[in-house]
């Protein structure tokens, strides 16, 4: 059972990665930062998305750079 998670969700890391680990150290980034979303977005939506998305694009492209 367990396997079967591990395997399944294995190759998704770097999307768990993005969204649990660099979304709330961009957040706290931007905040520090005075950076201000666009869009009326908070800073941890703002990055949720971004790390989201580099995480999928690390995913798909198999490396981080």
């Amino acid at each position: 059972m367990m396997r079967t998670v591990m395997t399944t969700l294995g190759p998704w890391g770097p999307v768990f990665f993005g969204v649990g680990f660099l979304a709330p150290l961009l957040s706290t980034l931007m905040v520090e930062a005075g950076i201000t979303p666009p869009l009326g977005l908070s800073t941890i939506q703002a990055g949720l998305i971004i790390g989201f998305i580099v995480g999928l694009q690390a995913k798909l492209r198999g490396r981080w750079l």
